[in-house]
């Protein structure tokens, strides 16, 4: 290999082993093997990125091409922000690997590196709700017990290029590996289930998620169950007893030659709940019945449907050999995610205090009722919610839409404010609703964008004792409605 080059870019980075970044994760050697490719130079790669705005000092570029975006135009910031090196389709002035084809060359280093992590579990999650919020778990749970030695795919990459990327992360010596796969149409989560060939694979739940592109609940239990195809032999399928079409997935499962395990409520559950006594902060105290023992623990995350999450988590760590007292602590201390739970304390500003929780990442009709059931047990003097339109529902929009009616009453919603056309169904339910003098109405305000609902909301005004549930659609954008009032939390 050539001596490293004299690129200005280059000139505070240089090639050799740097003391000062983590761990080497991949050599030019490694990756020149993995992927059938040619090395410019030689260098150490701490990490592999696709995106130049997320690479970090030390990390390996991958220059991927898409119908829109071609990564190669990106090279010389992916270097500004500390690249190593690139894996390329045409030669650059910057270390690198030449490949004939990027995103085959990300899947054969995908696929190098879950082969060399001899001795990592690898658990898969999908499902129509929860899927990161648990994929986190299973990786707290994890990680706690093999004292950093857990790898998982970090936020949701978990389509067909977050996968790859996520696999192609996985040191060598990691003990567990947990990765997340979602889905828009059929046909897509099994080529993720056979990047990574799980020991273990998790659904959390069906529900009419993307309902709009697969047209029923029984498609979208079938596509899910594709998780099956990429096991292991001998590998274990964990399944949600409660959800729709549960044994429409067990048998999907037992096609595929895998150990199944059920979890939930349900009185034939393997992983079966047995008591839940709400605890301080918004938690629950757990007992579960696992067949040959019963287990107690803590969850910090408030609402029923963490309940049913914990019980999957529970199952997922003992399938794959895990510590089940360090998961238990585990959950004790799991946080909200940004986006998908995360709870902010605003200061206001006559010295009271509000309570916003941060659901604005995703939503879909199961989802906005588990989250408007755990706004219904959260102590507050009075109770809002800014709920974004819940996309890729099709034909059956307004309807799910004008469904939240009951349960936003339910949960003693005082008002609502509302963002998006899709919402509009939601809106004229209400108002026929507050006319209706027996009826229990529930004030609202509908607005169409994002703006619109930070100024509805600044208006309205927050008090002490007040609790905010933000939740949309990530398209909706409901997240800068979460920023400006975390940052500006003095209003």
């Amino acid at each position: 290999m050539n001596a490293p080059l004299a690129h200005p870019l280059l000139r505070h980075w240089p090639i050799t082993a740097r003391d000062a970044l983590p761990q080497a994760l991949w050599s030019a050697a490694a990756i020149a093997a993995a992927t059938g490719g040619t090395a410019s130079h030689d260098f150490q790669a701490a990490g592999v990125e696709m995106d130049s705005r997320d690479v970090k000092p030390g990390d390996l570029f991958v220059a991927l091409k898409g119908e829109a975006m071609d990564g190669h135009r990106f090279i010389a910031k992916a270097f500004e922000q500390g690249a190593v090196a690139a894996i390329v389709d045409r030669p650059v002035d910057f270390p690198h690997v030449l490949v004939a084809d990027t995103t085959q060359a990300l899947h054969a280093l995908a696929h190098a590196a879950r082969d060399r992590a001899v001795d990592a579990v690898r658990i898969a999650v999908t499902g129509s709700v929860g899927k990161t919020g648990v994929k986190e778990a299973i990786f707290a749970c994890l990680d706690r017990a093999s004292r950093g030695a857990a790898h998982r795919s970090v936020r949701s990459y978990n389509n067909h290029v977050g996968v790859p990327l996520s696999l192609a992360r996985l040191p060598a010596r990691a003990k567990f590996g947990v990765f997340e796969m979602g889905m828009n149409h059929a046909g897509e989560i099994a080529p993720l289930a056979d990047h990574v060939r799980p020991h273990v694979a998790l659904i959390t739940t069906i529900a009419p998620a993307h309902i709009e592109n697969l047209g029923s609940l029984e498609a979208i239990a079938d596509e899910k169950a594709q998780i099956f195809t990429g096991l292991v032999p001998g590998g274990t399928a964990i399944i949600p007893a409660d959800a729709d079409h549960a044994d429409r997935l067990v048998a999907q499962a037992r096609a595929c030659g895998a150990k199944v395990i059920t979890f939930g409520r349900a009185a034939g559950a393997d992983v079966r709940l047995l008591d839940a006594i709400p605890a301080a902060g918004g938690g629950a105290l757990i007992t579960a019945d696992l067949g040959d023992i019963r287990v107690c623990y803590t969850i910090a995350e408030p609402g029923d449907h963490w309940i049913t999450n914990s019980l999957g988590v529970i199952a997922a760590v003992r399938a794959a050999d895990g510590d089940l007292a360090s998961a238990g602590l585990a959950l004790a201390e799991l946080g909200g995610l940004k986006g998908r739970g995360a709870r902010h304390t605003l200061n206001l500003a006559d010295g009271g205090q509000a309570l916003l929780i941060d659901e604005s990442y995703n939503a879909n009709p199961a989802s906005m009722r588990a989250t408007l059931k755990a706004l219904a047990a959260t102590p507050a003097t009075r109770r809002l919610a800014v709920l974004g339109s819940m996309k890729e529902l099709g034909d059956f929009a307004e309807a799910f839409h004008r469904q939240l009616t009951d349960p936003l009453a339910e949960a003693g919603v005082a008002h609502a404010i509302l963002v998006g056309a899709e919402m509009g169904a939601l809106a004229d339910e209400l108002g026929k609703a507050s006319a209706n003098p027996l009826g229990k109405g529930v004030t609202f305000t509908h607005c169409e964008t994002p703006d619109q609902a930070i100024a509805a909301l600044g208006r309205f005004g927050l008090t002490q004792g007040d609790a905010v549930l933000v939740k949309g659609s990530n398209s909706v954008g409901l997240g800068r409605l979460v920023t400006h009032f975390t940052e500006h939390a003095r209003t």
